[in-house]
């Protein structure tokens, strides 16, 4: 058996999310199924980041072993020929036996797209949060930088999948600002060694308070530091959340 490395890009927008579920259309159900359909295998991959409903990724990475004699190239090839439009795969790679893309992932890089503007956008709609009134990114930045580092992040985890240990490390939080006639594009982008369920859309759902003017900067260390999911923000929509890369 030889294992292999899959990068994979998709729109979230009509899956129950990345995890296999019964009665669901799911993104690991579909892909494992057309793996099934071209090299007769029945596989279980593993998965860098277990992405919920309505959540994208740019660069998810999938590990599978497989005995298929078929090449990278033409697994790529056959694979991207029959799965959805909204499910491509980018690239296979050899992996190291046993690779496993959760527990071997060093980093996670996750970005926020809010779209702050009194009108709706009408082209990025399903991968943006329409926030009408304006924001101040620098506030949010600088509220930002209390969450950079190793800490309890209890207060941004969703009930429904605990985590045993709440620690994780972020080694970095950016906010920007890209402005452009009629709208402005915030961007939050994240990176850390791992992430808790829902933690950077909780994350996200506590800056926009702060970037509205209704909490002060210091905010969000208060809530880091209560370790309580009551005290912080709204869990932001999924739809602006995407995967953008993992690193090993």
């Amino acid at each position: 058996m030889r294992w292999l490395k899959l990068t994979v890009t998709y729109d979230g927008g009509r899956y129950a999310g990345w995890q296999v579920q019964p009665q669901e259309s799911t993104v690991q159900g579909v892909l494992e199924t057309v793996w099934q359909s071209i090299t007769q295998e029945t596989v279980r991959v593993t998965v860098a980041g277990r992405t919920d409903a309505g959540v994208h990724a740019i660069g998810q990475v999938v590990a599978v072993g497989t005995t298929s004699l078929l090449s990278n190239h033409d697994l790529r090839r056959a694979l991207n020929a029959k799965l959805p439009d909204d499910i491509a795969v980018i690239a296979i790679d050899d992996a190291p036996p046993q690779f496993h893309a959760t527990h071997d992932a060093i980093s996670k890089l996750y970005r926020y797209q809010i779209h702050n503007s009194r009108i709706p956008t009408v082209f990025d709609r399903q991968f943006t949060w329409h926030v009408p009134r304006p924001l101040d990114a620098e506030a949010m930045h600088r509220a930002g930088q209390a969450l950079v580092g190793r800490h309890d992040f209890s207060s941004f985890e969703s009930s429904g999948s605990p985590r045993p240990d709440p620690v994780r490390t972020l080694f970095r939080l950016d906010v920007t600002r890209e402005s452009a006639p009629l709208c402005d594009q915030i961007t939050i982008e994240v990176e850390g060694d791992g992430f808790l369920y829902n933690m950077v859309r909780s994350i996200v759902g506590t800056l926009v308070p702060i970037g509205l003017g209704n909490r002060p900067s210091e905010w969000a260390a208060e809530v880091l530091a209560v370790r309580d999911r009551r005290r912080a923000g709204q869990t932001a929509p999924p739809h602006g959340l995407f995967l953008v890369r993992v690193q090993y």
